[in-house]
């Protein structure tokens, strides 16, 4: 997966600029979520769109290409695995895990991982394309360069997840109820979930 993403780098990221109303709603949810202060790591940093407007500075990618971007854009980012990482147990505030589980060989493993880098009390911010939405439906039947490599979840099985890794004190925020080049305005995020395209789900460790 890293050398597909070195491969189509400059794709995904201008992604962001072509459908510039979505990933603003985008960030606007994850912004809800997101503590005030605090060290914070992103968990598939990609080229650092969400990291760097976030405030979060450290970051790992597979993708050597998505780690310069990243960098460039003022995030302290390198090289790393979300199954293995290289920090210290109880090290960071909170972890962001923004439309990457879908990518990652192991979901279990990252959230794991996520779980034993934070402090107690620190949170892990999960934002995903939800399965079951239109948007998750468009893309698995239609497909992409990126999203036909994708394991979509639904909110309930990330949920699964982080309640079997040890989370608790779960909170959900959705946003993009349109297709995204249909977008006219930047998105005000509601809570819960089921009607929006883009769901965040938090949860404390």
């Amino acid at each position: 997966m890293s050398t597909f993403f070195d491969e189509h780098y400059k794709k995904y990221d201008a992604w962001y600029d072509e459908n510039k109303l979505a990933y603003l709603s985008e960030l606007e949810a994850v912004k809800k979520a997101l503590p005030e202060k605090g060290h914070g790591l992103e968990i598939g940093v990609g080229s650092g769109r969400f990291a760097a407007p976030l405030g979060v500075t450290a970051g790992i990618d597979p993708s050597k290409k998505m780690v310069e971007l990243a960098v460039k854009r003022g995030v302290d980012a390198r090289l790393g695995s979300g199954e293995r990482l290289a920090f210290e147990d109880s090290f960071f505030d909170h972890v962001l895990i923004i439309v990457t589980l879908c990518f990652v060989r192991s979901a279990e493993k990252v959230i794991s991982e996520s779980a034993r880098v934070l402090k107690k009390g620190g949170k892990v911010i999960i934002g995903i394309i939800d399965k079951e939405s239109f948007l998750g439906k468009f893309y698995q039947q239609k497909g992409s360069i990126f999203y036909g490599r994708a394991r979509f979840f639904n909110v309930k099985e990330v949920v699964e997840l982080l309640e079997t890794a040890g989370f608790s004190d779960l909170s959900y925020y959705q946003t993009v109820f349109d297709y995204p080049d249909r977008l006219n305005a930047v998105e005000e995020p509601r809570q819960g979930f089921g009607k929006g395209g883009f769901v965040v789900i938090s949860a404390m460790k």
